[in-house]
């Protein structure tokens, strides 16, 4: 039994997503004739209030394309130092946009209003101009910590009145309202743009979703087609994402419960030096410097037929996922107990 908890991004599609896809109408979305394309895109806007969406292949395609629609060459956009934009996404805030990062070191990864209102640039010709804010929910990096409402709403009020675009990289968004049980249009009143990935915790096999006004969609569109990311008869994936969002919300607390029993048999181990806290499927740990490195740690796990990330030296993550399961966990935690 192979066991993969390097990302929930593993996960294959199910008999029944597979079925969708077989039977899912399609055609060439670059002409905007795709059916299933289409209705994927209008659901997901539905669901956050927002007027339209465009469906991607990827996440960093989804942000990559919301921070070259927001911004101009020589702006700055502002996160967390832990954010994906700024470390996984090739380097592609300047690549593609020609914008630098101004980073904060903020709460488990989350920004605040105070933090932000430091970070602007005065009005200056030496300085770069500040025209865009990016949150991310939940933080990869921060071990699956979360924004609630109430810590939002602060920074969208402060970023309108300051003219600044607020950006979400959700791409585990719907992980963060399994816990915190808030309305996904309450959400999406917040922000400017919104990206919202398929093919992680909900287990599609591709796809991401940008989210916004026409106006905002209707460039990102131009711009998806010049980062190559027009696709043709995308339906059959598309299909995947529609099944994924009607089918597979409800179950993330189970990923949510498995990634806590993990955290609390590491915290037992005398090779853990810490565990970040978990709050969703996301658990990220420090191995002790006289026990193993996490090359050491990943290749002996490996040994055992179990997949994991080392994240640094010294650092792993392991993802839970809806192909994880009961016994999956129950042999993962008999392993860890066997290399103490």
């Amino acid at each position: 039994m192979l066991i993969d908890l390097r990302s929930d991004t593993v996960t294959k599609p199910t008999p029944q997503m597979l079925e969708a896809m077989m039977q899912a109408p399609v055609g060439d979305d670059v002409f905007n004739e795709d059916t299933t394309v289409n209705e994927l895109e209008n659901y997901c806007a539905a669901l956050f209030g927002k007027e339209a969406a465009l469906f991607c292949p990827s996440g960093t395609m989804t942000n990559q394309i919301a921070i070259k629609a927001h911004t101009q060459p020589g702006d700055e956009l502002i996160c967390d130092v832990n954010s994906h934009i700024y470390n996984y996404e090739g380097g592609g805030i300047s690549f593609n946009s020609g914008v630098q990062a101004k980073l904060i070191t903020g709460n488990e990864g989350r920004l605040n209003v105070e933090l932000i209102e430091q970070s602007i640039n005065g009005d200056f010709d030496w300085l770069t101009k500040t025209t865009l804010v990016s949150l991310e929910n939940t933080v990869n990096r921060a071990g699956g910590s979360y924004y609630t409402l109430d810590q939002i709403k602060p920074i969208a009020e402060f970023c309108k009145n300051k003219n600044l675009k607020l950006h979400l990289d959700g791409a585990r968004l719907f992980n963060a309202l399994a816990e915190t049980k808030e309305n996904t249009l309450d959400v999406g009143k917040q922000f400017d743009s919104i990206s919202i990935c398929l093919s992680k915790g909900l287990g599609a096999p591709v796809g991401s979703l940008l989210l916004g006004d026409k106006e905002f969609i209707k460039k990102a569109r131009r711009i998806r087609k010049v980062f190559g990311g027009g696709m043709r008869q995308a339906g059959f994936i598309a299909a995947a994402g529609l099944f994924a969002l009607k089918n597979n919300l409800k179950r993330l607390k189970e990923d949510h419960h498995k990634a806590k029993l993990l955290e609390n048999e590491l915290l037992k181990l005398s090779y853990i030096e810490s565990v970040l806290p978990v709050y969703t499927n996301i658990v990220i740990f420090n191995l002790k410097k006289e026990k193993y490195t996490g090359e050491v740690f990943e290749k002996k796990l490996k040994e055992k037929n179990i997949k994991i990330a080392a994240f640094g030296k010294q650092t792993i993550r392991m993802v839970t996922h809806l192909d994880y399961t009961g016994e999956m966990l129950e042999r993962t935690i008999a392993e860890l107990r066997s290399l103490d």
